[in-house]
């Protein structure tokens, strides 16, 4: 195994999270995230320039900014005229199949996780702006908060404030639900 694919191994987990929450309900509805974090990797695999090492968090920036770009080509491919998921009716996420879980979890647990998902997505997007960026910088990107302070145009102490203000609020969000 080459050193892109041990880095692409280590995060994974993350990639697929970021994915998940940035994809939104009217792509998501066209999009599998997996199958986006599929092709991610692929393009990371095959590029042999500009990847990044493992020093400093690079990657990990790298390959967020790589699925970012994906999915705006991907939303830019549905808003097209004839494709445009803004003019379809919405569909109920739980309904939905083409689940990611493996078949050997039972029927019950898949729609549990179902459930879940779809809990922790309604509030996620019930956060405020400031609250979603924030856990998006630092729990998915893993941005220091230097970093986030410098982008949010905070203070670290800001930052860390915030930060811990909204993992509580998205705690107690799924508590409710």
């Amino acid at each position: 195994m080459d050193d892109r694919s041990e880095l692409l191994e280590e995060h994974l987990a993350g990639l697929r999270a970021f994915v998940h929450l940035r994809l939104g309900r009217a792509l998501r509805g066209k999009e599998e995230s997996q199958d986006l974090v599929q092709s991610v990797c692929r393009e990371v695999l095959s590029d042999r320039s500009g990847v990044p090492s493992r020093t400093g968090g690079g990657f990990r920036e790298w390959l967020h900014r790589a699925a970012e770009n994906k999915i705006r080509d991907r939303w830019r491919y549905w808003k097209r005229e004839r494709r445009d998921v803004a003019r379809e009716a919405e569909v109920d996420p739980g309904a939905a199949s083409g689940s990611a879980l493996v078949d050997w979890i039972s029927p019950s647990r898949q729609a549990a996780s179902r459930e879940e998902l779809a809990a922790l997505e309604r509030a996620f997007r019930e956060l405020p702006s400031d609250y979603r960026e924030v856990i998006v910088l630092a729990r998915l990107r893993g941005w220091p908060h230097e970093k986030i302070a410098a982008r949010l145009g905070r203070t670290e102490l800001a930052t860390r404030t915030l930060l811990s203000r909204a993992l509580a609020r998205l705690a107690f969000a799924m508590e409710e639900s």
